[in-house]
C-alpha cells in the first residue's frame, strides 16, 4: 500500500512537493560538502596560511633592511687628540736646550787675541784656552798701543760680535766692553786683549 494512500489529492501533491524539496535540499548540501577547498582553515600552530606578500600579513614589517635606531647613536663621537707638537715653521721659544744651542751659535765669531802684559807668550796660551773650548780663534800677537788695566773682549756694538764677546768674557772670566777709538777700525772680529791678570785655563761661572 502507498504512503499517499488513504490521504485526500491535496494532501498527496503536498507530501511530493515536500519530498522533493527534502531530496533537493539534500543533494545540494552533498555537492556543497564535496566542492570546499579549505581556504579558511588555519596553519601550523595557529598562524595564518596566509602567503607573505598579501594583505593578511599587514602586520610584519615594512622596511626589514633598515638599521636598527641604535645603531647610529651607541658611539660617542671620538675626541680630537691634543696637539703633541708644533707646526712647521713655528717658534720654538722655551725648549729645552736652546740656550745652548745660541751659546754654541756664538763661537763661529772670529776671535783675535792680543798680549798686553809683561807676560811672555800669554797671548798664545789664551788662545789655546779659547780655542779649547770651541772658540774661532783666527790671530795671536801684541798690544803695544796702551796700557789695558786688566784683559777684556772688545766688540762692535748692534753685530755678532757683541754677542759671542759677553759669552767668552762670561766663560773665562772677565770682561766686554765695546771697541774704543785706539781699534774702532780694526778687522772685524772680537779683540781680546790680556793682560796680567789673565789666569791661564780660568773658567768663569
Amino acid at each position: 500500500m502507498s504512503v499517499f494512500s488513504g490521504m485526500s489529492r491535496p494532501m498527496k501533491a503536498a507530501g511530493v512537493v515536500l519530498i522533493g524539496v527534502a531530496i533537493i535540499a539534500a543533494v545540494i548540501g552533498g555537492v556543497t560538502a564535496l566542492s570546499g577547498d579549505g581556504s579558511n582553515e588555519a596553519g601550523p600552530s595557529g598562524t595564518s596560511s596566509t602567503p607573505p606578500g598579501t594583505s593578511g600579513s599587514s602586520s610584519a614589517p615594512t622596511s626589514p633592511s633598515s638599521p636598527p635606531p641604535s645603531s647610529t647613536s651607541t658611539n660617542p663621537p671620538s675626541p680630537t687628540p691634543p696637539p703633541t707638537s708644533p707646526a712647521p715653521g713655528q717658534p720654538t721659544t722655551g725648549q729645552p736646550g736652546q740656550p745652548g744651542d745660541q751659546q754654541a751659535s756664538n763661537k763661529w765669531v772670529t776671535v783675535r787675541v792680543f798680549n798686553n802684559s809683561t807676560i811672555k807668550g800669554l797671548a798664545a796660551r789664551a788662545k789655546d784656552d779659547f780655542a779649547g773650548s770651541g772658540w774661532n780663534v783666527t790671530e795671536v800677537s801684541n798690544y803695544s798701543q796702551g796700557v789695558i788695566p786688566a784683559t777684556t773682549a772688545y766688540y762692535r756694538p748692534g753685530t755678532d760680535e757683541e754677542a759671542a764677546a759677553k759669552q767668552l768674557a762670561q766663560e773665562f772670566g772677565f770682561k766686554a766692553e765695546p771697541r774704543f777709538a785706539g781699534i774702532q777700525d780694526a778687522t772685524p772680529g772680537v779683540i781680546v786683549i790680556v793682560t796680567n791678570n789673565y789666569e791661564s785655563g780660568h773658567k768663569g761661572s
